[in-house]
């Protein structure tokens, strides 16, 4: 598998809805970073993937109840079941930074710094995010450079904040 693949695997999923799914877990999960104030990386773990599991099931809940209000009736079982199914790339998608972030308190740094290393990674797959959102919509080189520029910031805007914060 070349990193190529891996990184479509991890960033591009086979709809439009799980892929956005993904990005915003991505923003999520590094904003419960930044705001944190975790003493263990256990604890950062923790309300990062709480957090996330949270804004799934609000998602869910918010698409079950506007699938009663606009259509006027409860919606059918296999409605509920594909809703409860779906959307959990929003959780999963912070896997890589979260496992950044045991992996380099593993290694002895302090919590702080694997907290920014885990928000640099975050920084990289929302840019590369932003470079295949303009490869698939079949943006000039330029365009896709913005593309991926505008996806970064979100990243570096939050590195920034953690850094202020504390």
């Amino acid at each position: 598998m070349t990193v190529n693949r891996a990184l479509r695997v991890r960033l591009t999923h086979e709809t439009e809805e799980a892929t956005a799914s993904g990005v915003y877990g991505i923003i999520v999960g590094a904003a419960v970073l930044v705001a944190g104030h975790g003493e263990s990386v256990r604890d950062v773990v923790v309300a990062v993937l709480v957090t996330l599991l949270v804004y799934w099931a609000a998602e869910r809940y918010a698409r079950i109840v506007a699938e009663r209000i606009h259509q006027g009736r409860r919606p059918a079982r296999h409605v509920i079941r594909e809703q409860l199914t779906a959307g959990w790339e929003i959780v999963t998608a912070s896997g890589l930074p979260l496992l950044v972030l045991i992996l380099v308190r593993l290694s002895g740094a302090r919590l702080i710094t694997a907290e920014i290393v885990s928000l640099a990674c975050s920084t990289l797959l929302l840019a590369v995010a932003g470079w295949r959102i303009g490869a698939n919509g079949r943006l000039s080189t330029g365009e896709r450079v913005q593309c991926t520029v505008v996806a970064g910031m979100f990243g570096v805007v939050l590195i920034i904040l953690k850094t202020l914060l504390h």
